[in-house]
Formats: C-alpha cells, structure tokens, sequence
C-alpha cells in the first residue's frame, strides 16, 4: 500500500479558494487513477476529480469549473478548489489507486487521513 498525506485544509467563506495538496510516501510511476474524494457528514463518500495516468481529468458535476485536480510527476496530487461554496464543506480524501512505485506494483486503493474543508455562508 502507498500511505499518503493531504494537507491544505481549513477554514474559508463562501466564494473563497484553497488549494489541497496529497503526497505519496514513494515516487509513483504509472497508475490507473489518481484522485479526490470528500465526505460530508451524514453522506457518502464521492468522487471530486480524479486523473488517469494519460492525463485525463474527470470531474463531478457540482465542481466542474470551479474545481482543479493536477499532479507533478513525482509523489504529489493537487485539487485547487474556487467559488467554493458551502455545500462543499466535506472531508477531503486523496485516493490511488493500482500503482507502479520503485517497490513494485500495488493493486487496489490506498486512501489518506482526510483534511477538513469548511465553508462558511
């Protein structure tokens, strides 16, 4: 399992930005997709963004637009969040998932800790 790390969280008025960063505990060389999820309490976990290891970008539909996810070519996934609103207010989990890493092939997903992100009306 690659462990990973989200950081970047916080606090932030309606129509306001933050920027969330994953990293990976090794370099990842190729995977099937590399994304955001986010949980809201009471809710289910769901997709944000994710990227395959073409460059391909999916994302759901209440952020597309206002939403980035991007990735360096090393260890690190980004997700820049703008106009957030207050239905975005989740927990925020970077997710991998089959990846190639100097240590060998590791199938299936890994998942981070979570970063809190709240938006105030």
């Amino acid at each position: 399992q690659v462990l990973l790390a989200e950081s970047g969280g916080g606090l932030v008025q309606a129509g306001g930005s933050l920027g969330l960063s994953c990293s990976a505990s090794a370099s990842i060389y190729s995977f099937r997709s590399m994304g955001w999820y986010r949980q809201a309490p009471g809710k289910s976990r769901e997709l944000v963004a994710h990227i395959d290891n073409g460059g391909t970008t999916t994302y759901a539909a209440s952020v597309k637009g206002r939403f980035t996810i991007s990735r360096d070519k090393g260890t690190a996934l980004y997700l820049q969040m703008n106009s957030l609103k207050p239905e975005d207010t989740a927990v925020y989990y970077c997710n991998v998932r089959d990846v190639i890493t100097p240590r060998g092939y590791f199938g299936g997903d890994s998942w981070g800790q979570g970063t809190q992100v709240t938006v105030s009306s």
